[in-house]
């Protein structure tokens, strides 16, 4: 019931061919048909979720759990950590790729069809608007704001306080 004295080093290996136990073609081998050294993550959009064990649970020097209890954590940890990824990625991964892929085809369809033509259209009508707002602005509008504001320049205001 004291402290324990060994400090474990905690590792964990998982062979992947122990989980492609099929028949048929053997896609353990990922040099066979994925380059290993293509990195995923190219831009680094999600660099900041390489979380570890460590980085969530720590103990403090002066209150630690058994030896054991800690290595058996760790590992519990990385293991259901690893298997929930992969058993999300296998029922998520392709749905929401499809889904990602209509929303973005969607998306670009009307950019290129709808709303670009849109924009080009109103670039080429605008000097013509532009020009028969400026003669309205010009024989409506200003004249009747130049005579409201010389109606109104003659009035004065005195505040008074009883």
């Amino acid at each position: 019931m004291g402290l324990e004295t060994e400090k474990a080093d905690v590792q964990l290996f998982m062979d992947d061919d122990v989980y492609s136990r099929h028949s048929g073609v053997d896609y353990g081998d990922p040099e066979k048909f994925v380059d290993s050294s293509y990195d995923r993550d190219p831009h680094r959009l999600n660099s900041h979720l390489q979380l570890g064990f460590e980085d969530l649970i720590a103990e403090p020097a002066t209150t630690h759990s058994f030896d054991k209890v800690w290595v058996c954590s760790h590992a519990l940890f990385e293991v259901s950590k690893y298997m929930l990824y992969k058993f999300l990625t296998v029922f998520l991964a392709v749905p929401l790729a499809f889904a990602a892929g209509i929303l973005f085809a969607t998306l670009s369809c009307l950019h290129i069809w709808i709303l670009m033509p849109f924009v080009k259209t109103c670039l080429m009508v605008l000097p013509s608007v532009q020009t028969i707002w400026k003669s309205v602005t010009d024989v409506v509008i200003g004249p009747l704001c130049a005579s409201v504001g010389r109606c109104f320049s003659s009035v004065s205001l005195q505040m008074s306080h009883d």
